[in-house]
């Protein structure tokens, strides 16, 4: 199955989103910071034949608008709300990797009765970071670009299948190849995780949470382990072997994980108890 391009349009800020069709319960993809919705390719098309999946290039990447006029937290969750309503997608499982993780995670701390249950990919409440604005711009800022062939972009984005996920949100343009985003648009969009933590929110979560971390990941023993006291009902899974990239690094075990967990949502709805 191949999806087809879906255009939300919200407050004047164009969102391009990934249809992959199907009938099933909806579920949402959201890519990270400097991502784009082609990360989530693999998964989606293996999810398409039993879910209705749909990824997106939040504001500020890939096909969506370049340059929002806004970058808050607010604003990352409302488009979330509005590409679930001009989809109509109800209740959707919500699934996120890294900021598109923790934009999951507060649309369903907002809007509760929005949100079937949660999926994150290396990714928690975190914070504060002072310094994640300015090591996010000096990585991006070591960028080479444009870069001189897509061969030489997977290889200075890791290699392998991390370069090459990386490299698929690259655009050939005026003879080489560069990014779909603006390195000050990505460096804003932390702006309130350098400044606080959003445990609050976290506390707020009432759905079923699947939390899924990298062995050598950006999140910490100790956050992962707060995250369980506050919400006992989370089911954490580290995956050998891997870091931050766990969707590009092991898309196998990352689609066994997604299915495993969908089926006991999808049960548990169907029993009528899931609150």
């Amino acid at each position: 199955m191949t999806w087809s391009e879906r255009i939300v349009e919200r407050d004047g800020v164009r969102l391009s989103c990934r249809d992959w069709g199907g009938s099933g319960p909806p579920i949402v993809l959201l890519h990270g910071l400097a991502g784009h919705a082609g990360e989530w390719d693999d998964l989606a098309g293996a999810l398409s034949s039993r879910y209705r999946v749909v990824a997106f290039d939040q504001r500020g990447h890939g096909a969506s608008e370049r340059l929002p006029h806004e970058v808050s937290r607010a604003a990352y969750v409302t488009d979330v709300v509005a590409v679930l309503e001009q989809l109509n997608l109800h209740r959707p499982v919500l699934a996120g990797q890294s900021l598109g993780g923790h934009t999951a995670m507060l649309t369903a701390a907002a809007h509760p009765h929005l949100v079937r249950a949660l999926v994150l990919v290396e990714a928690g409440p975190g914070g504060p970071n002072p310094n994640v604005r300015a090591e996010i711009g000096g990585w991006l800022d070591a960028w080479p670009t444009p870069f001189p062939s897509r061969e030489a972009a997977v290889e200075f984005l890791g290699g392998g299948p991390v370069g090459e996920g990386w490299a698929a949100g690259l655009v050939e343009r005026d003879g080489g190849w560069r990014p779909r985003f603006d390195r000050d648009v990505m460096v804003a969009s932390l702006a309130e995780n350098a400044q606080r933590s959003f445990w609050d929110e976290w506390a707020r979560l009432r759905c079923p949470v699947l939390a899924v971390l990298g062995q050598s990941g950006f999140i910490p023993p100790q956050e992962s382990e707060a995250m369980l006291r506050q919400q006992s009902g989370t089911t954490a899974v580290s995956v050998p072997g891997t870091g931050h990239d766990v969707h590009l690094e092991r898309p196998d075990v990352l689609r066994h994980l997604f299915q495993e967990f969908l089926d006991e949502v999808t049960l548990s709805a169907n029993e009528g108890t899931l609150k």
